[in-house]
């Protein structure tokens, strides 16, 4: 009859074997240099500041294999409480950048910020497991992606605080989020754009999740 203990041992041993499992099944897109993160940050807009956020775009990278490129998240800093400004084009270096897929979704800097050559949309806004962040054609939309940023890649002025705090506020506040999900230049200004659409509810995940997203964030290779 078998002890108390073999039947532990047994059931921690297919533990082990699963997880191991888990991990032999991860999809890994080592060439991939572009990403939406299939995971929310544990606070909500506030990730600790922008490296923190960082940190969470390099954690999934690494994961899916990717992780011996530096890894920036598409975050703005605004000029408030003593912090410069900080734009989030220059931060994710040069392109090009490709989906899990291998798709590019732009050349360059310049192409990346044009409403006519950015590659951003449903089809190719992969997250790093190479799946679909759902979007205004699933029964669950999550198209708001947190970026703090204007149309142009550049911070807010300092007026209005469009970035949590610098992603440090997990409760009231605002950020400005852009649509992954472009159908295209017929749609409104606002729809179309990959970075800038419209300041979220507040700055906690469900105020993120009531205004249309889920604390997602675009990260890219930036070497």
């Amino acid at each position: 009859m078998k002890t108390i203990a073999t039947i532990a041992a047994a059931a921690m041993a297919l533990g082990f074997a699963g997880a191991a499992q888990a991990q032999q099944t991860q999809p890994q897109f080592p060439n991939m240099s572009f990403f939406i993160t299939s995971q929310p940050g544990p606070s909500g807009a506030n990730f600790g500041g922008l490296e923190g956020a960082d940190k969470h775009c390099q954690d999934l990278a690494a994961k899916a294999g990717a992780g011996s490129k530096s890894w920036r998240a598409y975050l703005s800093q605004q000029a408030l409480d003593d912090k410069p400004a900080v734009n989030a084009k220059d931060r994710i270096g040069k392109g090009p950048w490709s989906n899990a897929e291998g798709t590019r979704v732009a050349g360059s800097i310049e192409d990346l910020h044009d409403a006519y050559k950015s590659g951003i949309n449903t089809d190719t806004g992969l997250t790093e497991t190479g799946k679909k962040v759902p979007s205004r054609l699933f029964l669950i939309n999550q198209h708001d992606i947190l970026t703090g940023s204007q149309a142009d890649g550049t911070a807010p002025p300092p007026d209005k605080d469009l970035t949590c705090g610098n992603w440090t506020k997990g409760g009231e506040g605002s950020a400005m989020v852009g649509h992954h999900d472009r159908m295209g230049l017929n749609d409104s200004a606002a729809m179309r754009s990959w970075n800038a659409s419209h300041p979220s509810a507040g700055c906690d995940r469900p105020a993120l999740v009531r205004t249309g997203g889920n604390g997602y964030l675009y990260c890219f290779a930036a070497n």
